[in-house]
C-alpha cells in the first residue's frame, strides 16, 4: 500500500499557506514545505516564510533546516521529504505537501535518480573554463540555445545548474526539459491528491506587488545586510534568489532602491508565470480556481478534491 500525500502547489503568492493551514486543521494533517528557500534560517521577509503564529498549531516541517551559506539539492530535498512522509504518516497523521517549487515538488512524487551516472567530468571542466573565459550570461545563453525550456526556468547566474543541464543534455542526449516531461506521465510514487491553486493573470501579479511593497516595509534590505555581514557570500544560494537578489545589487551600489523593488516586483512575476507553465505540463493536477470564491468555499472544494480521492 503507497503512504497517503496530499499535495498544493500554485504560483508564489496565490494563497498556498493560508489555505493549507486550513486543510491541515481539517484532515489532522502536517505540513511539508515544498520551497526551497524556506529551507535558510535568518531568510524569513524575503521568503514570505510562515511565521508560528500563522502556523496556528500545525506541525511545519522542512523550513529552517541550513544555514544561508549552505547548500542544498533536490536530491537531499527528496530524502528529507520522504523521512518526513514516512514519520508523518507513523503517526497516524496526513502529510500536506505545500510549495511552488516545481522540481523539488517532482522529485518526491515521481522517480527521479540522483547518482553518478549522467557526469563527464572533462566535459563539466570545459563548461567551467568557458565560464571563466566569457562569464555567467554566456555559459546560461549556451543552455539557452540548447534547451531553451531549461534555460527559462534558471535565472542566469544560477551556473552550477546550468552546467549541470549542459553536462545532462551532454551525457544524455536529452533535454533536461523533456525528461521532466516524460517523468510527469509515469506513476506517483504516493497514494498522491495533487491540488492547484490558480488565479487570473491581473489579481495574482498584484498581489504579488503587494507582498513585495510588504517585504520592503517590513525590513528585506536589513534582512539582507544582516546575511551580508554574516559573511554570506552574494553568490551563495540563498543570496541568489528573488528578493536577495536585487537587494544585494541596491545594497552594494549597483542600482537604486527603486529599481531594486521594480526589479523584484518583475522577476517574481516572471516566476510566477514560469511556475504555472511547469505545473500546467502535468496532467495529474486538479486545478481551483479561486477567482470569485470566498476563502471558506476554495477549502471546501479542496476538502472535496481530497476525500473523493483518499
Amino acid at each position: 500500500m503507497k503512504k497517503p500525500l496530499v499535495v498544493l502547489v500554485g504560483p508564489t503568492a496565490v494563497g498556498k499557506t493560508a489555505a493549507s493551514i486550513g486543510l491541515a486543521q481539517k484532515l489532522n494533517g502536517e505540513i511539508i514545505s515544498g520551497d526551497s528557500m524556506q529551507i535558510f534560517r535568518g531568510l524569513d521577509i524575503g521568503t514570505a516564510k510562515i511565521t508560528p503564529e500563522e502556523m496556528d498549531g500545525v506541525p511545519h516541517h522542512l523550513i529552517d533546516i541550513k544555514e544561508p551559506w549552505e547548500t542544498f539539492s533536490a536530491a537531499e530535498f527528496k530524502q528529507r521529504a520522504d523521512q518526513c512522509i514516512a514519520d508523518i504518516a507513523e503517526r497516524g497523521r496526513l502529510p500536506i505537501l505545500v510549495g511552488g517549487t516545481g522540481f523539488y515538488v517532482n522529485s518526491v512524487l515521481y522517480e527521479y535518480h540522483f547518482g553518478e551516472a549522467e557526469r563527464d567530468e572533462a566535459y563539466r571542466q570545459e563548461l567551467l573554463q568557458y565560464q571563466a573565459e566569457h562569464g555567467d550570461e554566456a555559459l546560461w545563453k549556451l543552455l539557452e540555445q540548447k534547451d531553451a525550456p531549461s534555460a527559462q526556468r534558471l535565472h542566469c547566474h544560477d551556473s552550477k545548474r546550468i552546467i549541470r543541464a549542459l553536462e545532462v543534455l551532454h551525457v544524455t542526449g536529452v533535454p533536461a526539459s523533456q525528461r521532466q516531461n516524460t517523468l510527469e506521465r509515469e506513476q506517483m510514487r504516493y497514494h498522491t491528491v495533487y491540488l492547484g491553486l490558480n488565479l487570473p493573470r491581473d489579481i495574482l501579479y498584484g498581489r504579488i506587488n503587494h507582498r513585495v511593497d510588504q517585504m520592503i516595509a517590513a525590513g528585506l534590505e536589513q534582512e539582507t545586510r544582516q546575511a551580508l555581514t554574516q559573511g554570506v557570500d552574494r553568490d551563495a544560494l540563498s543570496m541568489t534568489s528573488l528578493g536577495y537578489r536585487q537587494m544585494v545589487q541596491y545594497i552594494n551600489g549597483e542600482i537604486s532602491l527603486e529599481r531594486a523593488v521594480e526589479l523584484i516586483k518583475r522577476d517574481t512575476r516572471h516566476f510566477a508565470k514560469r511556475q504555472l507553465t511547469w505545473f500546467r505540463r502535468d496532467p495529474n493536477i486538479r486545478w481551483v480556481e479561486k477567482q470569485g470564491k470566498t476563502e471558506q468555499q476554495v477549502e471546501a472544494e479542496l476538502l472535496q478534491q481530497i476525500r473523493e480521492k483518499l
